[in-house]
C-alpha cells in the first residue's frame, strides 16, 4: 500500500510539473506583453483643408500678368496625416518613427483601355507622397546629453522645429519658411542634444544638399530630396539650434546651417571650369514663441546665402532635359520673415476661462523672397511678396483645432495680387 501511495504521488507530481511550468510560462508571457505595451507610445497629427483662391492659376500668370487678371479656383486637400510610433527599450535606449502621408498619399492602378484595343495601362490614381519623416534610435546618458542617429528633423527655423498644426495659427504652415527651405526638413544623420536649466541645445551632422535641385521659386527647398534609393553624401553639412526658456511663457531660439551642395549628385561635375564651385549654403535663423495671459505671439526671421549661385544656375540650365534638375536660376540669397499674434476671447468669459475651449482671433504678416539677391541678368520679381492674413482658431478640446483664414498675397506692382479663403480642421496628440 505504501508503495502504491508513493507511485501515485510521483505520477501526480509528474503530471503537475509541466502544467505548473506552462502556467508560469503563460504568466511570464502576459507580463512581458503588458510591460512592452506600457513602453509603446502612439500618436500623430493630421489636417483636412479647403481653399478658394481668387486669382488665376494659369502657369503664365507671372510672365503675362495682364492676360490673367481674373480667375478663381478651389481645392480640397489633406496636407499632412502623420502616425507617430515610439518605444522605450530601457537603460536609456529609445526609438521613434514618424510616417507621413502628404496630400492623401499616392495611388496607382492597372486599367484596361477599351479605346486602345483592350491594352493594359498603369495609371496614376492619386498624387501625393508617403514618406518616413523620422526614424531614430536614441541613447540618453543624462538630461544634458542624448545621442540620436537615423532619419532626423533638421532643427533650422521655426517651422521645422515646431510644425504641428496646433503650433501655428494659419490653415497652412507659414508660407515663407515653407517656400525657401525644406519643410519638414529631414535627413539621415547624427545629432547630440540636451537641456540644462533654461537652455536646450542640438547639434547635427548630416549630408549636404543637392544644388542640382535648387530653383527660383523655392531656392533650396527641394535640395534635400533624392530621386534615388539612397541619399548622396559626397558633401557634408552641420546644423545647430539653441533654445532659451528663461522668461516664463517665452521661448527664444537661434539656429543655423552650413554645408556645400555642388557635386552632391551622380551627374558628372568634372572639368576645370567646375573645380572651384562649392555651392556653400549658409542659413541663419531666429524665432520666438510667447504664450501667456491668454495671448500667443510667434515670429521668425531667416536669411540664407548660396555661394557660386550664378555658376550653379548656368550649370543647371545647361543640363539635359532628361535630368531631374529644375534647370532654373537660383539666387545668391533668400529671406523669410513672419509674425503672428492671437488672443483667446473665450477667456473673457468666466464660464470658459479655466476650460480647454479656446477661441483665438489672429493676424499674421509674412515677407519672403526666394530670389532676394540675384545676378544682374536675373529678373524674378514675382518670387518676392508680402502676405497678410486674419482668421480664427477654435479649440473645442485641447488637441483639436478648427481654423478659418482670409489672406492676400501682395506682389510687385507688375503682377496681380493673390487673395484666398481657407478653412481647415486638424488634430495633434498622443493616443497612448
Amino acid at each position: 500500500m505504501k508503495h502504491l501511495l508513493i507511485s501515485a504521488a510521483i505520477s501526480l507530481a509528474t503530471i503537475a510539473s509541466p502544467l505548473a511550468s506552462s502556467a508560469h510560462s503563460e504568466a511570464d508571457s502576459t507580463t512581458t506583453v503588458r510591460q512592452g505595451w506600457s513602453r509603446l507610445s502612439i500618436g500623430g497629427y493630421g489636417e483636412a483643408v479647403m481653399t478658394r483662391n481668387f486669382y488665376s492659376d494659369n502657369p503664365m500668370r507671372y510672365s503675362s500678368a495682364d492676360k490673367y487678371k481674373d480667375g478663381s479656383h478651389g481645392r480640397f486637400d489633406l496636407p499632412h496625416v502623420v502616425i507617430f510610433l515610439g518605444y522605450d527599450f530601457g537603460h536609456g535606449w529609445t526609438m521613434a518613427s514618424e510616417i507621413e502621408f502628404e496630400h492623401g498619399g499616392t495611388e496607382s492602378a492597372v486599367e484596361i483601355e477599351n479605346e486602345e484595343g483592350g491594352e493594359y495601362e498603369k495609371e496614376i490614381e492619386r498624387g501625393g507622397e508617403v514618406a518616413l519623416e523620422q526614424f531614430w534610435i536614441q541613447k540618453s546618458f543624462m538630461p544634458q546629453l542624448n545621442v540620436r542617429t537615423g532619419m532626423l528633423v533638421v532643427p533650422v527655423g521655426a517651422t521645422n522645429a515646431h510644425h504641428m498644426p496646433t503650433e501655428f495659427f494659419g490653415v497652412y504652415r507659414p508660407e515663407g519658411e515653407n517656400t525657401i527651405m525644406p519643410c519638414t526638413w529631414h535627413e539621415v544623420g547624427v545629432s547630440i542634444w540636451g537641456r540644462a536649466g533654461d537652455w536646450r541645445y542640438e547639434a547635427m551632422f548630416l549630408p549636404g544638399l543637392d544644388s542640382e535641385r535648387f530653383g527660383s521659386q523655392g531656392w533650396i527647398h527641394d535640395g534635400s530630396a533624392s530621386p534615388f534609393e539612397f541619399k548622396i553624401a559626397n558633401r557634408y553639412a552641420g546644423a545647430v539650434r539653441v533654445d532659451n526658456y528663461s522668461v516664463p511663457g517665452l521661448r527664444m531660439s537661434v539656429s543655423g546651417y552650413i554645408g556645400d551642395s555642388f557635386r552632391n549628385t551622380l551627374y558628372p561635375t568634372d572639368g576645370d571650369k567646375n573645380r572651384s564651385i562649392h555651392g556653400t549654403v549658409t542659413i541663419g535663423s531666429f524665432d520666438f514663441s510667447y504664450n501667456a495671459h491668454n495671448f500667443i505671439a510667434r515670429g521668425h526671421f531667416d536669411y540664407g546665402h548660396l555661394s557660386d549661385s550664378k555658376r550653379i544656375s548656368d550649370f543647371n540650365i545647361a543640363m539635359s532635359k532628361n535630368s531631374t534638375s529644375k534647370r532654373q536660376k537660383v539666387a545668391s540669397a533668400a529671406i523669410a520673415t513672419g509674425i503672428e499674434a492671437g488672443y483667446d476671447f473665450l477667456s473673457l468669459s468666466p464660464r470658459y476661462r479655466n476650460t480647454s475651449k479656446k477661441l483665438y482671433l489672429f493676424g499674421r504678416y509674412d515677407y519672403y523672397d526666394s530670389m532676394y539677391k540675384m545676378e544682374k541678368d536675373q529678373d524674378e520679381k514675382w518670387c518676392g511678396r508680402q502676405r497678410v492674413a486674419v482668421g480664427v482658431n477654435y479649440y473645442p478640446i485641447r488637441d483639436i483645432v478648427i481654423k478659418g483664414e482670409y489672406s492676400i498675397g501682395l506682389l510687385d506692382r507688375r503682377y496681380n495680387n493673390e487673395p484666398s479663403l481657407s478653412l481647415g480642421i486638424a488634430y495633434s496628440g498622443w493616443f497612448k
